[in-house]
């Protein structure tokens, strides 16, 4: 899963774990236990989040399991280290990218929800505009969702993505 904060990933990533049977890794909860654990917050907690959701997602695929990561996923490096572990595992790897097409929508949503992450203070409009200058083009096959639509839709289109990447891989 990737795409910008407040855009819906956690949500469809949610009902994806549910119809599919299988976990999600999830970046921010990371990072907010990191902090709790005292790690500064100057610190390069972001980046370690991914390492470490990395390797417990790698722990899930050695024992023969699909997994979700929601991250935002903006940089190419992010991307690349999803692309090595697929690799490394010998599984097919599928990018979906939540987006929120309207933006009015994207802010109230985002300033709105409370996901109840100890320690885990939501990002800022501000912030959320910061992180689209610097999203980087994707190089990636991806599908992408328009959070505009309903949830159901949505997941459906997302299985029936993922059905054709499993029948074709």
């Amino acid at each position: 899963m990737a795409g910008l904060p407040g855009a819906g990933k956690s949500s469809v990533a949610a009902m994806l774990a549910r119809e599919l049977g299988a976990p999600i890794v999830s970046v921010d909860p990371i990072e907010a236990a990191m902090w709790r654990a005292g790690v500064a917050r100057g610190e390069p907690t972001g980046f370690a989040a991914y390492l470490v959701a990395e390797a417990v997602a790698d722990g899930v695929l050695a024992l023969g399991q699909s997994v979700i990561v929601d991250a935002v996923n903006a940089i190419e490096p992010a991307r690349w280290q999803w692309r090595t572990l697929a690799e490394r595992r010998g599984v097919p790897l599928a990018f979906i990218e939540v987006v929120c097409s309207d933006p009015a929508v994207h802010r109230r949503r985002l300033e709105g929800r409370s996901r109840g992450i100890e320690g885990f203070e939501e990002p800022t409009w501000q912030a959320v505009e910061q992180v689209r200058s610097e999203f980087e083009p994707w190089v990636d096959e991806r599908l992408v969702l328009d959070t505009m639509a309903d949830l159901a839709t949505n997941a459906a289109t997302a299985l029936r993505h993922l059905g054709r990447l499993r029948t074709s891989g």
